[in-house]
């Protein structure tokens, strides 16, 4: 769990060096804007697709190879993309780079899902989100200071950063364990899962924060203060900073609830708090208000990064690659169609329009979790 922790640490560290340049390197190029969303798309795109493919080559290869094999692709590929001379070699050098995503994430959660019993498992999965948050907020400071030395330096620190998380799951990570341990029941077939209703509320779920949190909010937020707030771009980076921090602050709390009072209430609680921060979002009109909605986001995004997930363990026996990679290509999925249909619904439309279509997404997943039984502790 800690290992897994601090390899979750160093890759988005990484990622977030990269995020704030990835634009700005890709336009050096003389593209326009659509060729810039192209090549963050292919990243995401090439996820979804491999996710289906990993599930199996983990019962082949074994979780601690894939995911030792999945970061090493990506700190290649990231090099690569630093070295790249022509426009097309960026776009292809980030769609492999979303295929080794795919195999270090669904490795990652199997070894951790197996790896800890159902009655510490929120708390776990708290700790691994951590890990990414923390990461997720230095990134983007180290990344502006590397682009002051040049576009490409960040590319080469990821890669490095990426190098370090590698050699600390190799190391540190004990051998694939096939038998049973720690209270985990044996792996449950793949097309039992699909039809268990904790599996089916977890994708739905998985689904909804996909496309509210990675999709809608990323999307949305940066052009409503802008545009609807007329504040500077720099008040977005404050709002998010500030949500990630009360994100972070939450995730421990949020893993005992989970693993104490249940899954149900996190996720009916937490989803339908979502729904009303984002709600709330479409029709703020001063910027103090939103990073309190953005706040109150983050606090329901502790539960909606652990619930779900901790069902997909209850669900497959804690352990079971395919189920996982199902599980992450429905927030895949939401946080490639949810910019989308928001761009084209605000287009259209208006803001509460392009907000509602997550709103409605989290409300819907929130009442989805009352098919759960009322007693979804785990055992003690």
């Amino acid at each position: 769990m800690i290992v897994l922790g601090a390899v979750a640490f160093f890759v988005m560290l990484g990622f977030g060096v990269v995020v704030p340049v990835l634009p700005v390197y890709v336009r050096s190029f003389g593209v326009g804007y659509v060729e810039v969303g192209a090549v963050v798309s292919a990243f995401a795109v090439m996820r979804l697709v491999a996710n289906p493919f990993v599930g199996r080559l983990l019962t082949v290869a074994g979780d601690r190879t894939v995911l030792a094999a999945g970061i090493g692709i990506v700190a290649v590929s990231s090099a690569l993309v630093g070295l790249a001379t022509t426009y097309p070699q960026v776009l292809l050098l980030r769609g492999a780079g979303g295929i080794g995503s795919a195999m270090f994430s669904v490795a990652a959660m199997t070894l951790l899902l197996g790896s800890t019993p159902e009655r510490v498992r929120g708390r776990s999965l708290g700790l691994y989100q951590g890990g990414f948050l923390v990461g997720g907020m230095a990134g983007p400071a180290v990344g502006g200071l590397l682009s002051a030395v040049s576009l490409t330096a960040p590319f080469f620190f990821y890669a490095g950063t990426l190098v370090v998380a590698g050699v600390i799951g190799l190391v540190l990570l004990q051998p694939a364990d096939r038998t049973p341990t720690g209270g985990a029941t044996p792996p449950t077939p793949l097309r039992t899962v699909l039809r268990d209703a904790r599996f089916q509320v977890a994708c739905l779920a998985n689904l909804a924060q996909g496309w509210a949190g990675q999709g809608v909010r990323t999307a949305l937020v940066p052009v409503l203060v802008v545009e609807v707030l007329h504040r500077e771009p720099a008040w977005t980076g404050i709002a998010f900073a500030v949500s990630a921090v009360v994100q972070t602050l939450a995730l421990g709390p949020a893993g005992r609830f989970v693993d104490t009072v249940g899954r149900r209430p996190a996720i009916a609680g937490a989803y339908a708090v979502a729904a009303l921060a984002m709600l709330g979002m479409a029709f703020t009109s001063d910027v103090w208000i939103l990073v309190v909605l953005l706040s109150a986001y983050g606090v329901a995004a502790a539960f909606m990064g652990t619930a779900p997930a901790a069902l997909v363990g209850d669900a497959a026996g804690g352990r079971g690659g395919q189920p996982v990679a199902v599980f992450q290509g429905f927030s895949d999925l939401g946080a490639i169609v949810g910019p989308l249909a928001a761009g084209l619904l605000l287009d259209a439309f208006s803001y509460p329009a392009a907000f509602g279509s997550a709103v409605v997404l989290l409300a819907v997943a929130a009442l989805f979790s009352l098919r759960l039984p009322r007693d979804s502790r785990p055992p003690a």
